[in-house]
């Protein structure tokens, strides 16, 4: 039984639209008006924004198989990918174009073939909760969703909704598997349906958050700081920062507001014109404190400073370290939330 496009929408959870073409289904975490901003002002940018960052499919099924058949379409600086494939919650394997090869270290650093893949999954007896992540790191089309014919599918709805805003960190650079993402995991702590904003490569965007999405929020979480200490200037950071806040607060007054500072990075010692790395965690508290409804979580120290948790052995959390870094993030929020 193949799935059609009302039911591959109506399972589909982290889209803000879904389209058909003759290639497959695209889906998409952007509004359009959100793409036309990256298509103004950075390509690389705009490229990034069409990968399925937060993009889930999550039902309920008897089906003893699954199959997927899907094309994955560059969208960023990482060739590697992973379809996530859990029964329920546990995951059973993956569509990826990595197992069985030697990746170099820094695994980053892969080059790996994208394109057509598909393979056939074993979900076991009886109703069980199926949950498959798409890729964070690349485009697909996805061309085929089928199970047992007479199956019965039946989707699984979280009970919020989470905004979540930042860079490539909150993007999922450099999770092997798509579902162990922080944001994922925080989100599904949550019970909320994650909606990734992130972008790999970005600082604050004050037009982003003012585009306004069509639904509601129960929570949003911001996660810049580090770009902007690379590449950018305090003064403008601190004008940036705050007009960034000041469109999500008046978009979404009523949701929880979740501030969270950047994360240890080894050249943190290197002199920017930015000044001070730590200096960034200090100024976003500052610019947030007039803002009711928004709280600051200090994340230097989420992730062990050792380059064993980082995928590029300096910046970018590998599974390991998002499993460090969600597990602090749960711990900081307690009292928040």
């Amino acid at each position: 039984m193949k799935l059609d496009l009302a039911q591959i929408k109506s399972v589909t959870l982290g889209a803000v639209r879904i389209e058909q073409t003759e290639q497959g289904v695209f889906f998409y975490r952007f509004t359009k008006e959100q793409e036309e901003l990256y298509k103004v002002r950075n390509k690389a940018y705009y490229a990034r924004s069409f990968a399925t960052s937060g993009v889930k499919l999550r039902f309920c099924t008897d089906s003893e198989t699954l199959f997927l058949d899907a094309d994955v379409i560059a969208a960023g600086g990482r060739t590697y990918f992973s379809f996530d494939v859990l029964v329920n919650g546990k995951m059973i394997g993956a569509l990826d174009n990595y197992t069985g090869k030697e990746l170099p270290v820094p695994y980053t650093e892969a080059v790996l073939e994208r394109g057509e893949v598909s393979g056939k999954f074993n979900l076991g007896a009886g109703k069980k909760e199926v949950c498959i992540y798409l890729p964070w790191s690349n485009q697909i089309a996805l061309k085929s969703v089928e199970l047992d014919d007479n199956s019965f599918v039946e989707p699984v709805k979280f009970s919020k909704k989470i905004l979540c805003f930042g860079d490539s960190i909150t993007q999922g650079y450099d999770a092997l598997c798509s579902s162990n993402k922080y944001i994922t995991k925080f989100a599904e702590m949550l019970d909320a349906e994650e909606y990734n904003k992130a972008i790999g490569g970005e600082v604050f965007f004050p037009e982003l958050a003012a585009s306004k999405e069509d639904f509601e929020p129960d929570y949003i979480t911001v996660a810049y700081g580090t770009n902007d200490w690379g590449m950018g200037k305090k003064e403008v950071f601190e004008v940036r920062c705050k007009a960034f806040f000041e469109n999500l607060t008046n978009n979404y007054p009523n949701a929880k507001i979740i501030a969270i500072t950047p994360i240890w990075r080894k050249e943190m010692y290197e002199v920017k014109r930015f000044g001070d790395f730590m200096s960034v965690a200090e100024i976003i508290e500052a610019q947030v404190k007039g803002f009711k409804n928004v709280s600051v979580v200090k994340g230097f120290g989420f992730v062990p400073k050792e380059e064993s948790y980082y995928a590029d052995l300096r910046l970018h959390p590998n599974d390991k370290g998002f499993a460090e870094y969600f597990e602090s993030l749960a711990k900081s929020v307690k009292d928040i939330l």
